[in-house]
């Protein structure tokens, strides 16, 4: 069993936001794979998938962004799973251009909240993360701000070609495994 974690905020309000975009590509995986993730447990809304020859959980926590450690900590209890090798976070990040992604692992959370809960709830760095590339073209004055205002119509296409590559990216670890999806997805774009 492996268990994906998008990390957002919930409520109508911030769906389409930069922070969201760990949701939005647990929806996209969802939608693929026609499952709904409507299932109240462990402080998220979670579904089951198989995704290759892979049963995942796929989970969307409730806790709101800075407490996303609670309920991944009780997602990893109740369905058994090592978050060495069986956890996957997707995550936003503003560290790198929108529409751009990259597969680590063993890292801080480089001022993360959602990531600082996590670490802090399992006690360790060690699992995968998949970072969604969402700062913007321009210096903003509040990433605060940016990060909870929805996407704007000009981002669209980029967002939509990057949740496209996440959802293929965690296709590949799942099939292939860590090494060959890193080796594809943290390459420097020509």
């Amino acid at each position: 069993m492996k268990l994906i974690v998008g990390l957002g905020n919930p409520g109508i309000e911030y769906q389409f936001t930069p922070h969201n975009a760990g949701f939005l590509a647990i929806d996209l995986l969802a939608d693929e794979y026609k499952v709904e993730v409507r299932n109240r447990q462990c402080r998220a809304l979670t579904a089951r998938a198989v995704i290759g020859s892979e049963s995942v959980i796929l989970a969307k926590p409730e806790t709101y962004m800075n407490l996303s450690g609670l309920s991944v900590r009780e997602l990893i209890a109740e369905h058994q799973v090592d978050p060495q090798s069986g956890l996957i976070v997707i995550h936003d990040e503003m560290d790198f251009p929108l529409g751009t992604l990259r597969l680590h692992r063993k890292r801080s959370s480089a001022g993360h909240n959602g990531i600082e809960s996590i670490i802090g709830a399992l006690g360790t760095q060690d699992f995968l993360r998949l970072r969604l590339g969402v700062a913007p073209e321009h210096k903003v004055s509040d990433g605060k701000d940016y990060l909870l205002s929805p996407f704007r119509k000009a981002q669209m296409a980029s967002v939509g070609d990057m949740l496209e590559a996440a959802v293929d990216a965690v296709k590949m670890i799942l099939a292939e495994g860590e090494a060959p999806a890193m080796n594809r997805f943290n390459r420097k774009e020509d």
